[in-house]
Parts: C-alpha cells; sequence; structure tokens
C-alpha cells in the first residue's frame, strides 16, 4: 500500500481511497496513539476545515476515530488552516486537525496535522501515525474511557484578535481593499478583520456553496479581484486561496505582484524596522535570482530550501529567522504565526503601506527579475537525470554557459510523473535557447 503522507499532510479526491471516512476514522485512532505514546492522559484535538462539501463527512469521521481512543474533541467549523495552528497553541491542544485541499477544485481533499507548538508534524511522527493506520487489527478502549466532542462556537473570533495582534492595534483608516476569499475558509475571517481595522473593504468570493471554492477565484484566479480593484480605485488587493494559508497581492493599478516580488519588499520592510532577524530571507529554490541580487544590496541573505513551506519552515527554525515563504505566495512570519497565513500576511504589508505613505506599485519595484523560461513534460519513469546521457550533456552546457548570470533547476515533480524544467538568465534569449535544449533532451528519452 502506498504510503499516506506527502509533501503537505494527505490529499487525494474526497470519498476515493486515501481521503475515504474509513481511513479518516484509523488516522483520528492513529494520532491518539502515538499522542498516548509520547504522553498517557486524556488528549484535546482541535479540528478545523474549509468549506469543501467533503469535509463533514471528513470531520464527522475523524472526531468518531479519536472519542474511540479516548481524545476530547473541540469542533472549530470552517475556519483558516492558520487559525488551526494557532488554536491548537494557544488552547493548549495535543494536535490540530486542518481538512482541506487548498488551492485545489473541491471534489479535493486533505488532512493536515499540527503539534501542540502549532507546527506541522514533522517526518519521523508522520511516520509513526502512518504505521498506525495501515496496521491489520487496532483493538478498543471500554464504553466509559471514551472521548467527547465539544463544537467551539468562537473558534473564529479568537482567531481574529490573534491575526489582529500581528500589527499592534494599528488601524487601516484610509485604505480601500478588495478581498478575494475564493469560497474558501477566509470567507467570514478576513473581510471581518479588515473591516473592524477601519478599511473600506469590497468582498469577492465569499458565498461558499461547499462547490465552488476556488472555482474562478482566489489566488489561482486573481482576474476578477483585478479588475474590481480598477473599478473600484482600490489601494489594494488580497487574494487567498481555499485554506486562506497563501495570498496573491494585486497593486492599485490592477496588476497582478508576483510571490518574489512580495517577498523582497517584505524582507526590506522588515530590515528597515529592524526586524529581520540574521537579516536572513528563507525561502525555496523556485525563487527567482533577481531576488537574491536584489536583497544583497541591501544586505540581506537569501538562503534556499527545496520546494515546499514545511522546508521552508524547518529552515526558519533551525536558523533562527523569522521570515521566509515560496513564490507561490506562502508568506511565514513566524514572530506572529507557526505558518503560513495569508490573511496575517496582508495585514503587516497593508500596514507597511500606511506607515510608509507608499502605494503598493512603488513598493514593489524593489527587484528586477530574471527572465526565465518553466516547461513540463510528462514522463514515462524517472530515473536519475544525471543518468541520463541527453539530459545530462544539455545540463552540463547550460550551467557553464550560464556561469554566475543563471541558473537551471531541472526536477521531477513530487506528485505527479512530471519532469519540471525551469532556466532564468540575465538574457531572455539564452533562457530560451537553454531551455528548448533540456526540453528537446527530455522528449527524446525519457517523455
Amino acid at each position: 500500500m502506498a504510503e499516506l503522507f506527502g509533501t503537505d499532510g494527505i490529499r487525494g479526491t474526497a470519498n476515493h481511497y486515501p481521503i475515504t471516512p474509513e481511513v479518516a476514522l484509523r488516522i483520528g485512532r492513529a494520532i491518539t496513539r502515538v499522542l498516548k505514546a509520547q504522553n498517557g492522559g486524556k488528549h484535546r484535538v482541535i479540528i478545523g476545515k474549509d468549506t469543501r462539501v467533503s469535509g463533514a463527512m471528513l470531520e464527522s469521521a475523524l472526531s468518531s476515530g479519536l472519542i474511540s481512543e479516548g481524545a476530547e474533541v473541540l469542533l472549530a467549523g470552517a475556519i483558516p488552516t492558520p487559525a488551526v495552528a494557532h488554536l491548537t497553541q494557544s488552547m493548549a491542544c495535543d494536535a490540530g486537525i486542518m481538512l482541506t485541499a487548498s488551492h485545489n477544485p473541491f471534489a479535493d481533499n486533505g488532512i493536515k496535522i499540527f503539534g501542540p507548538d502549532g507546527f506541522k508534524l514533522n517526518d519521523a511522527l508522520e511516520e509513526e501515525v502512518e504505521k498506525i493506520i495501515l496496521a491489520e487489527e487496532l483493538p478498543s478502549l471500554a464504553v466509559a474511557q471514551l472521548g467527547r466532542v465539544t463544537p467551539l462556537h468562537d473558534a473564529t473570533a479568537r482567531y481574529m484578535e490573534f491575526a489582529k495582534s500581528a500589527i499592534a492595534g494599528k488601524k487601516l483608516h484610509g485604505l480601500k481593499v478588495v478581498i478575494d476569499c475564493a469560497h474558501g475558509a477566509g470567507h467570514l475571517a478576513g473581510p471581518m478583520i479588515l473591516e473592524e481595522l477601519g478599511a473600506e473593504v469590497i468582498p469577492l468570493g465569499n458565498s461558499p456553496d461547499g462547490y465552488n471554492i476556488n472555482e474562478g477565484y482566489g489566488s489561482l484566479h486573481p482576474e476578477k479581484a483585478a479588475a474590481l480593484v480598477r473599478e473600484k480605485g482600490a489601494d489594494l488587493g488580497i487574494c487567498l486561496d481555499g485554506d486562506a494559508d497563501r495570498v496573491i497581492f494585486i497593486d492599485g493599478q490592477g496588476e497582478a505582484i508576483s510571490g518574489d516580488r512580495v517577498l523582497c519588499l517584505s524582507a526590506i520592510a522588515l530590515k528597515e524596522m529592524g526586524r529581520l532577524k540574521n537579516d536572513t530571507l528563507v525561502t525555496t529554490v523556485m525563487s527567482n535570482l533577481g531576488l537574491r541580487d536584489a536583497l544583497s544590496q541591501h544586505g540581506i541573505t537569501v538562503e534556499q530550501t527545496k520546494v515546499g513551506d514545511r522546508h521552508v519552515l524547518e529552515r526558519m527554525r533551525s536558523g533562527g529567522f523569522n521570515f521566509g515563504g515560496e513564490n507561490s505566495g506562502h508568506l511565514i512570519f513566524s514572530d506572529f504565526a507557526t505558518t503560513g497565513d495569508g490573511i496575517v500576511s496582508a495585514l503587516i504589508l497593508l500596514s507597511v503601506m500606511k506607515e510608509s505613505g507608499r502605494t503598493f506599485a512603488d513598493l514593489a519595484q524593489c527587484m528586477d527579475e530574471y527572465p526565465s523560461e518553466l516547461v513540463a513534460i510528462a514522463v514515462k519513469e524517472k530515473p536519475p537525470l544525471h543518468s541520463v546521457p541527453a539530459i545530462k550533456k544539455a545540463m552540463d552546457a547550460a550551467e557553464n554557459d550560464l556561469g554566475e548570470n543563471g541558473r537551471i533547476l531541472v526536477r521531477y515533480s513530487g506528485t505527479e510523473k512530471k519532469l519540471r524544467i525551469l532556466v532564468e538568465a540575465k538574457d531572455a534569449q539564452a533562457a530560451q535557447s537553454h531551455c528548448d535544449a533540456i526540453t528537446r533532451a527530455a522528449q527524446s528519452s525519457i517523455a
């Protein structure tokens, strides 16, 4: 049986393995057993979900598994992923579980697990949970030892107060903001927080029906928000994804700002405020080389990790850094949050705009991006790239030619049978030429 945990929890098509009520029940039992092995006694677990129709199915099954092993379960309802991470920690829970497939279509769902510190489970604990899930037989407790379920009616309010604390009570009066909630988990908290802080709010994508999450709205589809920013003369557009841990920004001219530019302007702002620990930004290998060059002029180092926000967080924690993220829209301000938080990130950047008196478009003119070419090729197998002569030859030629003036990143997808080819260079023609050469080599050998 294939392993359950991927790069971000367990994910798949709802009501099909492994996102079934049967597996969810066993996940609930497994989590409680791992907690008991670490620390005996009763354990408390909080469950949140996004707005997918399948969330109720998984919530019920998970709750059944947890209480069958004696856990006390708090049901937080539809709230953002970072809200679950925060509440797990602030309410002294032993674990938190978020039911979401993030930016995926409504038919998918997933299960993310947080430890008592509000951080996602590490690989070792995931392995322990998985072993129990896949075990043949799990003995049952006596009825008197069963746990119970309690609705947490003020979960959204608790999260809202936490989010607002990230800007220490600063007000956003005079700012007009479009917020696209993707019909997802941030549809209540996002607009309400902005309104309470005094911004003029124009909500979008805030009518979830269980089936419309991410459909034509949110971080993957910023076009509607961009048009509304232009129409209403807004200062900023905020596009959340389905579980509100990711955000894409639209400037006042109605232009979507790349994730690397947002990372760049955020790092510079933190450095200027004296709040960028060790003068370092942590991001992934997918970030543009222009980010490194721009930040070096401000005395800021860029550290890169493998793709995935969990790898960014691991490096931040091990290195004592407090800001990192991905160019896909994950921003991690770890002084305030233990995971990416689209709403908190938006508040911090709105505060930067307000205090500096600068537009977002002006702040985003902080870097020049290298021209880049990105190609994905379906492959029949995934041999080591350097073992394929044609691919190795094309890659070596690109690296020798580009030197410090560019880079290549050729890797297999972690979730699909695809090879991803990224080439960046100061010269656009060189990026195109080398990308074409590597693509031809791959197509002739493993496509």
